[in-house]
């Protein structure tokens, strides 16, 4: 569960899971000061940390010598009716073609990919003073 709180800055946002904390802000086109990460950015941040994290995990499993790995995601917001999210993968070149296929297809899998590829629905309760 992850739990926000405003802060002084107009729009800045702490957020925490009760262990780790980090902050949210919007552009300061968007009135904001840019003290944080966006909330579009934490959506691309989850589905790229989550690839990269998978693609270890999957590789360790498989006794893949993974090396570094570098993720990144850019999510599109142009058409009204879609969002896309579109992921680069970088693997390290000591991995031969077959080891590449696999771990790549692992990076499909990812549990946070799983997860929005749902059908999603929103669910808000009263929260307790």
């Amino acid at each position: 569960m992850i739990t926000t709180h405003s802060q002084d800055l107009p729009y800045q946002v702490r957020f925490t899971n009760g262990t780790q904390q980090a902050d949210a802000d919007v552009l300061p086109i968007k009135g904001g000061q840019g003290a944080g990460f966006g909330p579009h950015e934490l959506l691309e941040a989850s589905l790229a940390c989550c690839i990269n994290m998978w693609i270890r995990m999957q590789g360790d499993k498989l006794g893949i010598p993974v090396g570094p790995i570098a993720v990144s995601v850019t999510l599109h917001r142009d058409h009204p009716q879609q969002a896309i999210f579109e992921c680069a993968i970088r693997l390290d070149d000591a991995l031969n073609e077959e080891q590449r296929a696999i771990l790549l297809q692992a990076a499909d899998d990812c549990p946070v990919r799983r997860t929005l590829l749902k059908q999603l629905s929103f669910v808000r309760v009263n929260a307790t003073p």
